[in-house]
């Protein structure tokens, strides 16, 4: 059985002061508006926090500071640019918008140690760091696949009074070859092979398995280059994780959560939705008929309407 549950495993500078006052902060910077819509600008701000092991976390925010808040938690190999259609939805723009890179991907810190991705202390500590640094309230945690994982860490360590809702966008909550496909268990096998050719050749099989509409040329040739960043530690810690089910943590959340999930996902059965929604009252399962593991990316005006309808709700 063990071995089983391992091989599907993976399946604006008036804007910067706030965070700059912030003691978890350690740079942080105002970069050039990037979105404009309605007369109006929006200064992305780009800053670093410091996670309790010392690894250095990537982060991006944009928006009013006393809106609304949502977190953006991405999925393995990945980067918090995965959220691009977000950050650029017009729906959005009345919200506080976070999102970062995680241990291992992207532009954050990639410790050598698999133990350092094995933990689920640490993860849930990263998302404590950003809280923290973004000086946020009570946040929305918005976690697609690998990072539904990490929010249900944070939610078993730290509780969640203060988080205001759940978005589970084709999120990993259980490490079960029941609930996830048996193409996710051969990627994590593949993904940590020791032969740089057939890893690589994983990497890319892997992104084109995430969608069901493809991305454009331009678009998967970024988010290989960003899958290729990802330290191999991640794939061979997360794997050795003593936290494999995080059912009863969601079960018991009090707060209100919603499901997203792409009707073609070939990684991440819908049943584990399903699973979540039978077990919380306050839940809610939006199925994306043409969308595969990256709803948000394959149907991102719907999903902006969906997660703005919920954010607000979730603050009322």
């Amino acid at each position: 059985m063990k071995s089983s549950l391992r091989s599907a495993l993976v399946a604006a500078a008036i804007l910067i002061s706030p965070i700059l006052a912030s003691p978890h902060v350690v740079a942080a910077e105002a970069v050039n508006p990037t979105n404009v819509s309605a007369g109006q600008v929006s200064t992305v701000e780009r800053f670093s926090v410091r996670s309790s092991d010392g690894t250095m976390l990537a982060v991006e925010a944009k928006g009013n500071p006393a809106a609304p808040e949502i977190l953006f938690i991405h999925g393995l190999r990945q980067s918090g640019l995965s959220w691009d259609k977000q950050f650029d939805d017009p729906t959005l723009s009345g919200f506080r918008l976070v999102r970062f890179d995680l241990r291992g991907h992207g532009d954050s810190g990639k410790p050598e140690d698999p133990e350092s991705y094995s933990d689920p202390k640490l993860w849930a500590d990263d998302i404590k760091a950003v809280i923290d640094g973004a000086k946020l309230h009570r946040p929305v945690l918005v976690g697609w696949s690998l990072g539904g994982y990490v929010a249900g860490a944070y939610l078993n360590r730290y509780g969640g009074s203060h988080i205001a809702g759940i978005n589970l966008v084709d999120a990993v909550v259980k490490l079960s070859p029941d609930l996830l496909t048996p193409l996710a268990g051969q990627f994590s096998e593949t993904a940590t092979s020791r032969d740089l050719a057939v890893r690589s050749k994983a990497t890319a099989e892997f992104l084109a398995s995430c969608f069901n509409i493809q991305p454009t040329p331009e678009e998967f040739d970024r988010m290989l280059v960003i899958n290729g960043m990802t330290a191999r530690a991640v794939n061979e810690g997360f794997i050795q994780t003593s936290l494999t089910d995080l059912l009863p943590v969601f079960q018991t959340y009090s707060g209100p959560i919603l499901l997203t999930h792409g009707v073609h996902d070939r990684l991440v059965r819908v049943a584990t939705s399903e699973r979540v929604r039978d077990l919380h009252a306050d839940s809610k399962l939006q199925l994306y008929e043409n969308s595969g593991h990256s709803p948000f990316f394959e149907e991102p005006e719907r999903y902006g309407r969906d997660l703005k309808a919920f954010v607000l709700s979730a603050n009322n």
